[in-house]
């Protein structure tokens, strides 16, 4: 079984990358997409996207980093995808899953699921481009407005080369509503001889194993569940959640969070407290804490709440 932490833009950054990589068993992670258009990107981009290529395309914690693209200008992903290989990254992504606006707008994303040519054709392009030793994957949703080329797009994929396909459970059109259609990714996995990675409402073991059973995935990629519960990726690996990580254990997180690398201070606080609030769905002692650093603006304030609290659990 692979567990694999999901691309989610404006969560899923290096930082969140190293901390959830820290406590968490993923087999990979993949950064947030970079979105290509008309040029070869600096290399500082790649850098600022996965500074992990400057320590072997890997966290800390030692976690590869999948590199993801996202655009429809094949001779540019091509080119680009060369780049981040040469960089160092392990394996590069494509992604045919982002249902954001502004993005499908510019025929990025999701959007391009109603034209299966078109994604084998960027596919293939960068499967060609790259050593054949580096593997090209792909990230997909059921469809666009509906799930009308499902299948057309999961063969086109494979028929371009993907080493293996990542399938988010729902449409663009679903967006992140609940549920997610498990069931719906069964006819693929049973048609493709590539394997399949199944993506989406993945929020405990009881979910994973569901999600398992009705898709016939083994394998799985977890999003938001896997921030919201930072060990999960564990209990999913263990099939019970006995082992869950005490409170004073993650608060040790949060504050490397705090002390971690970002551009601005209030650009770190602000990313601190969304993780908070997410934790506040799973845990109690997230929601009391909350209630102590909403309001604050100051990262060395922050900082001396969460190591009272820290030294008050022990």
């Amino acid at each position: 079984m692979k567990l694999v932490l999901a691309p989610m833009e404006g969560l899923t950054d290096p930082l969140m990358r190293d901390i959830l990589t820290q406590v968490g068993q993923y087999d990979w992670c993949v950064t947030e997409f970079i979105r290509v258009t008309d040029s070869v990107l600096p290399d500082h981009v790649y850098y600022g996207y996965c500074p992990e290529l400057k320590h072997g395309g890997k966290t800390a914690s030692g976690t590869p980093v999948h590199v993801q693209f996202l655009g429809n200008n094949l001779e540019m992903l091509a080119a680009n995808a060369i780049r981040a290989v040469e960089l160092g990254a392990p394996v590069i992504d494509l992604n045919f899953g982002c249902p954001a606006k502004t993005v499908n707008r510019h025929r990025g994303g999701a959007v391009l699921l109603d034209e299966p040519e078109t994604l084998h054709d960027i596919v293939k392009a960068v499967r060609d481009a790259v050593p054949a030793h580096i593997p090209v994957s792909a990230k997909m949703r059921l469809g666009y407005l509906d799930e009308a080329h499902t299948l057309d797009n999961a063969f086109a994929l494979q028929n371009a080369g993907a080493s293996w396909i990542t399938i988010h459970a729902r449409t663009k059109a679903d967006g992140y509503t609940p549920p997610a259609y498990w069931e719906k990714i069964l006819p693929i996995t049973r048609q493709l001889t590539i394997p399949i990675i199944a993506n989406g409402e993945i929020w405990s073991v009881a979910d994973a194993k569901a999600c398992q059973q009705q898709s016939a995935c083994v394998d799985l990629m977890i999003g938001r569940g896997a921030v919201t519960t930072p060990d999960l990726v564990n209990c999913i690996r263990q099939g019970h959640d006995q082992q869950r990580l005490a409170w004073s254990e993650l608060l040790q997180l949060q504050l490397a969070f705090l002390n971690g690398v970002y551009k601005t201070e209030v650009g770190l606080i602000g990313r601190y407290k969304q993780w908070l609030g997410m934790m506040s769905k799973a845990y109690p002692e997230a929601q009391q804490l909350w209630q102590h650093v909403k309001k604050i603006k100051v990262l060395s304030e922050l900082n001396q709440v969460l190591q009272i609290s820290k030294n008050f659990k022990k």
